[in-house]
């Protein structure tokens, strides 16, 4: 009897370690809509501040009826102000770099104010953009690591080569998520100088549970 309580006692230890271990890796899904469809990711937890502050936003409803407001094919969408006009909350969040995390195609990073003004590199409030950009041969690579230090991992190299991204953001911007799905179609609408979209181009986005 005492062999067969030992054997349930950790039995229940092992499922509730398997428990916490799942609970740790759980990650924050979201969705923004528009009305080229939906767009769906997730936000790393291995940057709690820019994941909090972006769920704490999104409850808020600052990005109801948000406009992207920066389209450059090839390269990212941008969006983030509010829908009254203003461009963020008048905050900014230290920057959370991570050499696990790069600017992939589908990376969701956080914009900020140029270095002559910003030499932290602290990240807005609230802008962000998802990358597109272009498959990156490793040669080319290889100049854009000379320049910032950063040194790629094989599979990085591999998803550089094959997905695409944008390098050369690497070590400067935050990468606090991705996008898993449904924003080819608005990085390909016709765009106005300054790449504004042609037409607006309003989100809605929610976390789900």
């Amino acid at each position: 009897m005492k062999k067969i309580a030992l054997i349930l006692t950790l039995t229940l230890i092992v499922s509730m370690n398997s428990i916490l271990a799942q609970e740790k890796t759980k990650v924050t899904r979201f969705i923004i809509k528009t009305e080229y469809g939906n767009i769906k990711g997730f936000l790393y937890n291995e940057t709690p501040r820019h994941r909090d502050n972006f769920i704490k936003l999104v409850n808020e409803g600052w990005y109801n009826n948000s406009p992207f407001h920066r389209i450059i094919r090839n390269f990212m969408i941008q969006g983030g102000q509010n829908a009254d006009g203003r461009q963020d909350p008048g905050y900014k969040i230290p920057a959370e770099f991570s050499p696990v995390f790069f600017h992939k195609k589908g990376a969701l990073a956080a914009a900020r104010m140029p270095d002559q003004v910003n030499p932290k590199k602290e990240s807005s409030g609230s802008q962000f953009y998802i990358v597109q950009g272009t498959p990156v041969d490793e040669q080319n690579l290889k100049s854009f690591s000379g320049r910032s230090g950063i040194n790629y991992t094989p599979e990085q190299i591999k998803t550089y080569g094959t997905l695409g991204g944008t390098p050369h953001l690497d070590g400067a911007y935050t990468v606090f998520g991705e996008i898993t799905e449904g924003f080819d179609e608005i990085a390909a609408v016709k765009t106005l100088p300054g790449d504004r979209p042609e037409k607006d181009l309003k989100m809605t986005i929610q976390i789900l549970k």
